[in-house]
């Protein structure tokens, strides 16, 4: 047994070698680096137990990034304590030049002995492939937009335009099945930006047809539900919005979720002077994406539609009532920030910052006590 019990360990991860570094536990305690061991389960196995024999406790902790859970899982299985580090929170010190593995590894060991550093939530396994496959519809999505668009200006550079109404109706898919181009090169180019758009729409399509058979299996069907009571949030908004944030009642307070998604305003205060500037837009981009999206459809007066009356059906009325006192406020709120004058993409984040907050109540009344 070494001098203290506990031993606090730090991996910088990659995708084939980790670097490890371990603090004793104490003030005073050795701060040292272990070295660099492949990223395979029986190595860092091995390593663990050789440490677990030495010491009492482990601590262990490493960066949230590209290469996943799984060292956290593995770490949970053996017994101990692990933190997901958020990338963004750690202290830097200002003026360091130099960076490597080694260097990265101690720093993040000596901060996490001394409890500076803040940790990142981990879904379950069932909860993360299912956010995998929200994020693989969101990424089909994207590529249908980028394939419509380049299609378009394709046409444009052209002067091939359509004037008969929005893009991608049926009025607007017989005028592209009527365009011809008299170079063959061109004729390709436009059939084959057809064929792509048509390819990727199939892609999006079977996706979104997984998440619908999936998400009534999954623990957090009942908030997905729940959620689609309020207005602009379709299932499609709904299950992103719970894929990325998971259980709401881990933020103690509206506020915090706010924060997360980064829709309240960043400061700059120095003396007495406090200067409020842009949105941090730090924290979830995707769930504030379909926030953002989601909070256009405020723009019109409060009513109960018909695909918002189906929705509804089979809520509790604490949800409904919920849902109805937001969209009466949410409404009233865009009509007032818009007659004072302010600019469209303020109203739409302020309305986006507030459904966060009815979304929180919402998640606190219908989340089961075993949701993940």
């Amino acid at each position: 047994m070494g001098e203290h019990s506990e031993v606090y360990v730090a991996f910088d991860t990659a995708k084939l070698k980790h670097a490890v570094a371990v603090a004793d536990g104490g003030r005073g305690g050795e701060i040292r680096f272990v070295g660099e061991i492949e990223n395979r389960p029986a190595t860092i196995e091995r390593l663990i137990r050789k440490l677990a024999r030495r010491y009492k406790k482990l601590q262990v902790c490493f960066e949230a990034g590209p290469t996943g859970y799984g060292l956290y899982r593995q770490m949970q299985a053996l017994g101990h304590d692990c933190l997901v580090v958020a990338p963004a929170l750690i202290p830097r010190r200002s003026g360091e030049r130099v960076k490597t593995n080694r260097r990265d590894a101690l720093s993040l060991a000596r901060l996490f002995r001394a409890g500076e550093l803040s940790g990142v939530w981990v879904p379950d396994e069932v909860h993360e492939a299912v956010r995998d496959l929200v994020r693989g519809r969101m990424t089909a999505a994207e590529d249908v937009r980028r394939k419509r668009q380049q299609l378009l200006s394709f046409l444009l550079r052209h002067g091939r335009i359509f004037t008969g109404g929005d893009h991608w109706t049926r009025a607007h898919r017989r005028w592209l099945a009527e365009q011809s181009f008299d170079h063959p090169a061109q004729q390709i180019v436009f059939q084959d930006g057809v064929a792509a758009i048509e390819d990727a729409v199939e892609r999006r399509r079977r996706l979104e047809e997984q998440l619908a058979s999936l998400v009534p299996k999954w623990s957090m069907a009942p908030a997905v539900a729940a959620y689609q009571a309020m207005r602009g949030v379709s299932f499609l908004v709904a299950v992103t919005f719970a894929a990325e944030i998971g259980d709401v009642r881990r933020f103690d307070t509206p506020r915090q979720l706010m924060s997360f998604l980064g829709l309240v305003p960043a400061e700059r205060s120095t003396g007495e002077k406090v200067r409020r500037t842009g949105l941090t837009l730090a924290g979830n981009r995707r769930a504030r994406r379909v926030l953002v999206e989601a909070a256009w459809s405020y723009r019109h007066p409060a009513r109960v539609s018909e695909t918002l009356r189906v929705r509804l059906e089979g809520l509790p009325k604490t949800i409904r009532d919920i849902a109805w006192k937001a969209q009466v406020r949410l409404c009233g709120r865009y009509r007032r920030l818009n007659a004072a004058g302010k600019k469209l993409p303020v109203i739409i984040a302020a309305i986006a910052r507030e459904m966060a907050a009815f979304l929180w109540a919402i998640g606190r009344q219908i989340m089961p006590a075993t949701a993940t």
